[in-house]
């Protein structure tokens, strides 16, 4: 076999130089690199990602990572965050910059009952009003904090994690977080975790899933895919149908993605060992986000015979992502690019995504591409 057909054929040979990139590594490098800055990286600005954030529920936590009593620190959407457990169990969040000399609420901030009470005075939050309630050493409390002086953060947990509502215009939900079987039955495996910080942003990322042509030169699939898509309301679905290249030669695999507004979404692939992937991509800045992929699978195939595979399928998804990351991290977005035939439906997935944007203006929707760009004659919305 020469080596032009063992590259289209054989998943061991690496096809592509983002390969090369993250085989030179270590394990431990690996891991590291997941989460390094890039050095000498282009600002916001050249890299046209001044876009906005797309609304919609986000994970903040896992649910055991918050215990009751416990406050944390978050930054998310250029924002920062003080998340807090009540007595009562229930979660609340609240900015994080107390009203009365700005001390950071999230570091060294205690629960007082339900209440959050700043490190600093002891001046005590109700998580729901967004009022102070309490003061302990005054016998008043100004007017100003008395009615609503801070944003409060609409909570739900669900599949084991604890969801934030964002909208940059603090619109009450629209939609709802999704509650996945698998997450909660006993049957499946707790979940395994794989962490990366993506210095790049949702809107390119997200992009990813309908660009067919990149399985091909990124991943190395023997041939470029196709799919079937589904658009709803705020819903998109998919099934993603490829060659994949094995050291057997080629078998067809399949992929079952689901996705509600900017921030829910998971895949269930289906085959050798049935796997459901959490995908928990929640922006920092306009320019970073935090990705953390949540991995279940049956007990009965996951300890059982076939634990081998069931590994492998995790460590397969996990190197694609790495393989995205080296271009993500350094990805210009491109407002209105230039789309050739089989590149997938690109503009109509911009079309779709923008619905989760707060009503750009519009300097920032054409900056964006929102409505603008390819106009499907070249293929693009095949």
């Amino acid at each position: 076999m020469n080596v032009e057909t063992a590259s289209a054929t054989d998943a061991r040979t690496p096809p592509v130089a983002v390969w090369q990139v993250i085989d030179r590594m270590s394990k431990e490098e690996l891991v590291a690199w997941r989460m390094e800055e890039p050095r000498n990286r282009p600002s916001i600005a050249e890299r046209n990602l001044d876009i906005g954030f797309p609304f919609g529920w986000y994970i903040a936590l896992k649910s055991d990572e918050l215990a009751v009593g416990e406050v944390k620190p978050l930054r998310y959407f250029s924002q920062d965050l003080a998340i807090w457990r009540g007595e009562d169990g229930q979660v609340r969040m609240l900015d994080a910059y107390c009203k009365h000399l700005g001390a950071h609420m999230g570091h060294g901030g205690k629960v007082h009952g339900n209440m959050l009470e700043c490190p600093f005075h002891a001046w005590r939050y109700d998580g729901e009003e967004g009022v102070v309630k309490e003061i302990p050493y005054s016998p008043s409390i100004p007017p100003q904090v008395k009615r609503k002086c801070t944003r409060t953060w609409h909570i739900k947990e669900a599949n084991q994690f604890i969801w934030f509502w964002y909208h940059p215009d603090d619109v009450a939900p629209l939609f709802d977080v999704v509650e996945i079987p698998e997450c909660s039955d006993p049957d499946w495996t707790p979940y395994d975790e794989c962490r990366w910080d993506i210095w790049g942003s949702l809107q390119n990322m997200a992009e990813n899933g309908v660009d067919f042509a990149h399985f091909k030169f990124i991943h190395g699939t023997a041939t470029i895919p196709t799919a079937e898509l589904g658009w709803g309301e705020w819903d998109r679905t998919g099934v993603v149908r490829a060659k994949m290249g094995t050291p057997k030669g080629e078998v067809d695999g399949a992929i079952h993605t689901h996705a509600v507004g900017a921030g829910q979404a998971w895949v269930r692939f289906t085959g050798i060992c049935e796997t459901l992937l959490l995908a928990a991509i929640t922006p920092i800045e306009l320019d970073r986000l935090q990705v953390r992929y949540f991995y279940t699978q049956p007990k009965a195939q996951a300890e059982g015979p076939g634990a081998g595979v069931a590994r492998a399928i995790i460590k397969d998804v996990n190197k694609q992502l790495d393989q995205d990351k080296v271009v993500w991290d350094r990805q210009q977005y491109q407002p209105n690019p230039i789309i050739c035939q089989g590149d997938g439906p690109i503009a109509k997935f911009r079309q779709f995504y923008s619905r989760y944007y707060a009503q750009p203006s519009a300097e920032a929707g054409e900056r964006a591409g929102f409505g603008s760009g390819c106009d499907g004659s070249h293929g693009c919305n095949d």
